[in-house]
């Protein structure tokens, strides 16, 4: 989405209403310690200490599309049991959600108990049924739908195959959002994407395409190969396929898929990881984002999901905490789009942007003290790194020494720098008119009106600073030295 962030989606969400809709569960978790195996059988003896109990499935993408700020309607059956029960408690417990659950006679409430020590899970224990809720659930579902919900800007599907996601209600959904140009996406479970009908966005995870396609889904070409496969076997508008540490892939129908790396996280929990994505993904969309954007939200929300103990939800907070101090570090140079989102979080957060540029094909003394006194003068630093073959028509065919990739982990790799993005042209010009800085820094006997885009960032009220060089420092006196050295 042109000029807009990822954190003026999260801004948005207070405003939006998102439908949540599916299978009902819940999640109980035994907590206990471990110290001896038990003499009746090869297993271990454990000492409980205490049991929390939370939603799951529909409940839990409510509970993180509310942690998110989305006002947040949840529609479902459960049980006429105690779980049931408990879980209509828990929903209602928490802000944001408004609950319309359908308690079915004779059904019992689906619920998954988690036995944990050392924060390790040991046994998970499922009672469930399967079977489809029955016709008078369903037409009380469909209803709901179809009466008073005209706000929502998306419906969330969370299909995990326990008898509660028709595919007359994924219908009933799709009709409903139609009217209002709203998102409908769905977390599927199954083999049969048809019943989806032609819904805006599945989101599988990996396995879960091999699954329906009877395709291998581990690299790259395999996943795009399984998609174009996938788009045949159902009418949906879109994929989003979640990858565990891979990130995710996604790909609207007619269109190359793109696949989106991750950030790197300590896994603690991957329980209701899922969950935490399909809720940010409706929240971007919502937010009027594109799908880049939204997988964006998802990405991150999902990394901190998974560090995080039990079926967590993710807060906004904790997103926009995660957008403002995002750097790379030794991942490298960050594409323009993605930084332009960093810099817009950054700028909510009151921070003032600086720039600067170079070639930093050797780094010295020099470079740092550019780069230091820069980064001293802003709340956060950009540099604008010349790309090999720029180096190459501004220094000669031996430049540069150490390629781009190398450059840019070096420059990531320093506590002044806190993004990197690579530049094709000659000057900066189109860059710096891109990222608007509030200082422009360069190093050099420059005077302003030698620098290229002084002007513009003079024009918007910013600043200019020029660094003097540090005599004896220069990459191209380094060059020398050691070219004398070796003769």
């Amino acid at each position: 989405m042109p000029a807009k962030t990822l954190v003026e989606c999260l801004s948005k969400a207070p405003q939006l209403d998102v439908i949540c809709l599916g299978d009902m569960m819940l999640d109980r978790f035994v907590y206990g310690s471990v110290s001896r195996i038990s003499p009746e059988a090869p297993v271990p003896v454990v000492k409980h200490l205490r049991t929390t109990e939370m939603p799951g499935g529909a409940g839990n993408v409510a509970r993180n599309a509310a942690s998110l700020g989305l006002k947040t309607i949840l529609i479902g059956a459960v049980g006429d049991d105690s779980e049931g029960r408990a879980l209509a408690d828990l929903v209602g417990a928490i802000e944001g959600i408004e609950s319309d659950l359908v308690a079915m006679r004779g059904r019992p409430t689906t619920l998954k108990t988690r036995f944990v020590a050392s924060g390790q899970q040991l046994l998970r224990l499922d009672s469930e049924t399967t079977e489809w809720i029955d016709d008078t659930t369903e037409d009380t579902i469909v209803a709901t739908l179809q009466t008073g919900r005209e706000t929502a800007s998306a419906i969330l599907i969370s299909d995990y195959a326990k008898g509660g996601v028709t595919a007359r209600l994924v219908q009933a959904a799709i009709d409903s959002a139609r009217d209002r140009q709203a998102t409908v996406i769905v977390d599927p479970k199954g083999s049969d994407y048809a019943k989806y009908g032609a819904v805006d966005i599945i989101k599988p995870n990996a396995h879960e395409l091999s699954v329906v396609t009877e395709l291998p889904t581990e690299a790259d070409s395999e996943i795009e190969a399984a998609l174009a496969r996938a788009f045949e076997l159902c009418d949906a508008n879109a994929f989003v396929v979640t990858r565990a540490a891979k990130g995710m892939t996604y790909c609207t129908r007619g269109s190359a898929p793109v696949h989106r790396q991750g950030e790197a996280r300590d896994v603690f929990d991957v329980s209701g990881a899922g969950d935490t994505s399909l809720a940010a993904l409706g929240l971007g969309l919502a937010a009027g984002g594109s799908l880049d954007d939204a997988v964006s939200l998802a990405l991150i929300a999902s990394g901190i999901a998974v560090g995080k103990a039990g079926t967590a939800a993710v807060g906004a907070d904790e997103v926009r905490e995660r957008l403002i101090d995002r750097k790379r570090g030794s991942d490298g140079a960050q594409n323009l789009p993605d930084l332009l989102a960093t810099i817009g979080a950054w700028r909510d957060a009151g921070l003032s942007i600086g720039f600067t540029n170079g070639c930093f094909d050797i780094l010295h003394p020099g470079h740092l003290k550019v780069l230091e006194e820069a980064r001293s003068r802003c709340g956060r630093l950009v540099v604008g790194l010349n790309s090999d073959a720029s180096v190459k028509r501004l220094k000669g065919p031996t430049r540069p020494i150490n390629d781009e990739a190398a450059r840019a982990r070096v420059l990531t790799g320093l506590t002044a720098v806190d993004a990197v993005v690579l530049f094709e042209q000659d000057t900066p010009a189109e860059l710096i008119d891109a990222i608007k800085p509030d200082l422009l820094v360069k190093g050099g006997d420059y005077t302003i009106d030698k620098i290229v885009g002084a002007d513009t960032v003079l024009a918007r009220g910013g600043a200019v600073h020029i660094v003097p060089t540090l005599d004896g420092h220069s990459t191209t006196s380094t060059l020398s030295r050691a070219s004398k050295e070796q003769t």
